[in-house]
């Protein structure tokens, strides 16, 4: 086959050159033959043409000036010879004419050869008569020199009229010499046209070959064919315009297409009468694909392609395709693309958000006005408060309603309407689907106040509806899982077609959508509920009012998502001090809000031992990371819990904060002048993330009047705002008002720093400090003797009559003496006692032991070992806590209650239920 095509190609090749080398030779026998024919006639000729020659240049001069508008607007002007005269004078010199007279209709010369007879009367009879009767006139005039072909022409005016003439004169003789002088000139350039031709011949046969690859005579005209059979059959229509935007090319289906006249080629688009967009198209020559234009009463997808990348032609081509038949199909077919987008826009716009009414608001809103001009949706009120309906609900709650107007008298939002299930119509079961009622006119003469899902009662409105033009109706009830959750109703007015079964299939469609987000929607509000009311049980109810400090505080939930782990606290502490707890837990949900409330009772259980504030962090580490074991073993996927906590204790005698952080962020000062400032808290890392390394404490001295405000990351955190940002708004809110109280410096700080929609739970507790005024405070150095015993119960008795206190300075005296005497015995230099006049009587003996007591029940032959059983029942409250060099023992007692005086029942039950020693001798074995 490769053999043969080769063949069939040098076969092709041959030929060519055989008929371009005929060509060739033919040519130049036609050149030479057409130049020698050429100069004999002209030869023979010259003589008898040279006559006609001079009459015919003669009448085309005059036919030139008779016929030039510049002469006509000459003639009429005041002066013509000014503008005819040179103009004259200038074509008789150029064309070699012999003379030209131009005339007015009066015979005056305004142009001749002789400037002196400018402005007179021609004399020449024959030219006058020519000139009245409106006729071109030829002659001869025979002079010495020769003979002159001489013409005389009229001029005429725009509306035919005569007004003037041209008479030019030209000599035989001249044209006749001029002919003879040219003739060797001629024949040279005969022959150089022979020899030029053949040269051209022989490049334009080798242009040719290159240009046609190799194809011969017959292979071109059977393509050209092909080419033109092609073009004329298509069932498209094939326009090519040049640069120009002139018509080059048209087939016949883009004649008949476009209904263009015959004889459109080679004239501008623009003046085609095409429609205006195809047109525009077509001189725009830009590239266009499938565009859908109107040209004719048809409809034509047009496709444009510019032809300069394509072998350097110019200009562009376009096709044209009828589509008008498609018109019904396509309508169809936008319906049902646009029923498709619709679906498509209510899949991301209905359930957006996990609530309930914002999702039968999505559905109202994804249906109006493309679909319908009303909706409204009512739900069962369970839905609403997160539980299951029964389906056996009489009433719905109203909870979306849009429309194209306002005016609609829609039963409104938040009203309660009737129900009945729309799943029997007239007695028919409809399997639970929806009804369509095409018009409500027609139901309303039918059955009188019956409407599917409609109880009686509400007919009444249905017919005010009607009354205000609505006419069709789909009623669709809103089920998932088996139950229904409610019912959504499509009303039309607007639109003058009624809903079909189309109609009714795409409202199910949506409707069952917006039913499965509902019901999401439902589980998920009941869930939050739930969380957040554990959440709420496990946060403070009421905070302690401690005479330490004056607290406000805020708790504010994000507004998306679940609940968080954040959490606040105020406790009291023994010796008038208070403790200020923030925290937050990683996460959201149950599990962080559970976590909230192991780590909260941990602090509370952790501070009634008194603990410090870096040990009890400690303990909370060692808590998380033990919580985060005990999950991973039960849940692989489950992340690390993490917390972070900051914890503050305040004493009001010393007037000094001890603060401890765990990866949570540093407090901020407000001291009394209103300055503000954030000051230097070591920052451990976060509790279950800390491992061996130690928690720091920073001791702040505060001014009574301070104001130390705690707060959580929610608060000064936002999506686009920096961390940094956020504290430098905080500090601004704070700073400048030392008249602030803590609940208006709260409501400060959440007016000027809170989120516009915080993403996190926020927590803020304000604490205002107050100092225990030192008259309030007495305190005794005990020396380790028995005997001294006597003088500070003494001076002690002495105090509580100053104070005041004479009502429980019995009790009062007993606990201390019994106190001092146990720390004398058991206890390690140096003691001191104390006591506090606060809102309660605190009574401190401290000493430098670690030893801590205990009750024992004592034997009925005992002694001794009861002294810590009168203590506990004298005071409301008594305990141990460690400091650095020792420990202190407390008590708390309530002020007023009356001398207390303990009787012999008393005695006998103290001997018959508690032992001798309530302090362990630590020297004995």
């Amino acid at each position: 086959m490769r053999s043969s095509g080769r063949w069939w190609g040098l076969r092709s090749l041959a030929s060519l050159r055989s008929v371009v080398g005929q060509m060739l030779v033919l040519q130049v026998a036609i050149v030479v033959l057409l130049a020698v024919v050429a100069v004999v006639l002209l030869v023979v000729t010259v003589n008898r043409e040279a006559t006609r020659a001079a009459n015919d240049r003669a009448f085309a001069v005059a036919e030139v000036f008779a016929h030039d508008p510049g002469v006509v607007t000459a003639l009429k002007s005041p002066d013509p010879a000014a503008v005819l005269q040179p103009r004259a004078d200038e074509v008789r010199r150029s064309a070699d004419i012999d003379f030209i007279v131009i005339v007015d209709k009066d015979g005056i010369r305004w142009a001749t050869p002789d400037p002196s007879l400018i402005g007179k009367r021609v004399s020449a009879d024959q030219d006058l008569d020519a000139l009245r009767s409106g006729r071109t006139a030829t002659g001869r005039n025979v002079t010495g020199d020769g003979t002159a072909v001489r013409t005389f022409m009229p001029v005429r005016d725009s509306d035919g009229s005569v007004i003037g003439g041209v008479a030019v004169g030209v000599q035989v003789t001249s044209i006749s010499a001029e002919a003879k002088r040219q003739l060797p000139t001629l024949l040279g350039i005969t022959f150089a046209a022979v020899a030029v031709s053949a040269a051209g011949a022989v490049l334009v046969s080798r242009r040719l070959l290159r240009q046609t690859h190799g194809l011969g005579p017959a292979e071109i005209t059977r393509m050209y064919r092909h080419h033109d059979a092609v073009l004329h059959a298509a069932r498209e229509g094939i326009v090519i315009v040049d640069a120009d935007r002139r018509l080059l090319l048209v087939n016949e289906e883009a004649q008949r297409l476009l209904e263009l006249p015959p004889g459109a080629r080679g004239h501008h688009v623009a003046e085609l009468g095409l429609a205006p967009p195809v047109a525009d198209l077509l001189v725009s020559g830009r590239t266009a694909t499938d565009e859908v234009h109107v040209a004719g009463g048809r409809v034509l997808a047009v496709n444009q392609r510019p032809l300069e990348q394509y072998a350097g032609a110019s200009g562009s081509v376009a096709t044209l395709r009828d589509t008008t038949e498609l018109r019904v199909v396509s309508g169809h077919a936008e319906v049902a693309r646009e029923r498709l987008k619709m679906l498509f826009d209510a899949s991301v716009g209905i359930g957006t958000t996990l609530d309930v009414t914002r999702t039968a608001e999505e559905l109202a809103g994804a249906t109006v006005p493309q679909f319908t001009d009303y909706v409204t949706v009512d739900l069962a009120e369970p839905v609403l408060s997160g539980e299951e309906p029964t389906g056996r609900e009489q009433w719905l709650r109203r909870v979306a309603a849009a429309g194209v107007r306002a005016d609609a008298p829609f039963t409104p939002v938040g009203e309660r309407v009737t129900f009945v299930s729309p799943s029997l119509r007239a007695g028919r079961p409809t399997g639970g689907r929806g009804v369509i009622e095409p018009d409500l006119r027609a139901v309303f003469g039918d059955i009188p106040g019956y409407l599917p899902g409609i109880a009686a009662q509400d007919s009444e409105r249905v017919r005010q509806l009607v009354d205000h033009g609505i006419h069709s109706l789909i009623t669709v009830p809103l089920h998932a899982r088996g139950v229904i959750l409610g019912v959504a109703r499509f009303w039309r007015a607007e639109k003058p077609e009624p809903f079909e079964v189309d109609d009714l299939e795409l409202a199910e469609e949506m409707a069952t959508r917006a039913a499965v987000a509902i019901d999401n929607a439902r589980r998920y509000t009941r869930e939050h509920t739930m969380a957040v009311t554990l959440q709420r049980r496990l946060l403070p109810g009421t905070l302690p009012t401690p005479s330490a400090v004056d607290v406000a505080h805020r708790y504010l939930p994000a507004e998306f998502g679940d609940v968080g782990g954040d959490w606040f606290d105020v406790i009291p502490l023994p010796g008038a001090r208070v403790a200020l707890v923030v925290g937050d837990v990683v996460g959201h949900g149950l599990h962080a809000a559970a976590t909230m409330g192991r780590l909260r009772t941990a602090v509370h259980n952790l501070s009634a031992l008194d603990l410090a504030a870096d040990e009890l962090l400690a303990h909370l580490d060692e808590l998380v990371t033990r919580i985060d074991t005990d999950e991973a073993g039960e849940d692989s996927d489950r992340s690390v819990t993490g917390a972070t906590c900051l914890y503050a204790v305040y004493d009001p005698v010393s007037g000094r904060a001890t603060i401890a952080r765990a990866g949570h962020p540093a407090p901020v000062l407000v001291r009394p002048d209103g300055s503000a400032q954030v000051p230097e808290v070591p920052v451990s890392p976060p509790l279950g993330l800390g491992g061996a390394e130690p928690f720091e404490t920073a001791e702040l001295p505060l001014a009574e009047g301070s104001r130390l405000v705690l707060y959580t990351d929610g608060l000064i955190e936002e999506r686009g705002r920096d961390v940094d940002a956020g504290i430098g708004l905080l500090l601004d809110a704070l700073a400048g008002h030392p008249e602030r109280d803590p609940e208006e410096t709260c409501r400060a700080v959440f007016d000027a720093v809170l989120p516009t929609r915080p993403r996190d739970d926020v927590a803020l507790v304000v604490a205002r400090t107050r100092l225990l005024p030192p008259e309030r405070i007495a305190q005794w150095d005990v020396p380790a003797d028995a005997a001294a015993v006597a003088p500070v119960r003494a001076a002690c008795g002495r105090q509580l009559r100053a104070w005041g206190l004479d009502d429980i300075g019995f009790a009062t005296e007993l606990i201390l003496s019994e106190l001092a005497t146990n720390a004398i015995r058991y206890g390690i230099p140096p003691i001191t006692a104390r006591l506090l006049y606060d809102r309660t009587l605190i009574c401190e003996v401290s000493d430098g032991s670690s030893t801590s007591p205990h009750l024992r029940r004592a034997a009925t032959t005992d002694e001794g070992g009861r002294g810590l059983f009168l203590v506990a029942r004298f005071a409301q409250r008594w305990g141990t806590r460690y400091t650095p060099r020792g420990k202190v023992i407390w008590t708390e007692q309530a002020l007023h209650d009356g001398p207390v005086e303990p009787g012999a029942d008393t005695a006998d039950a103290l001997l018959d239920q508690w032992s001798d020693d309530a302090f362990p001798d630590p020297t004995a074995p």
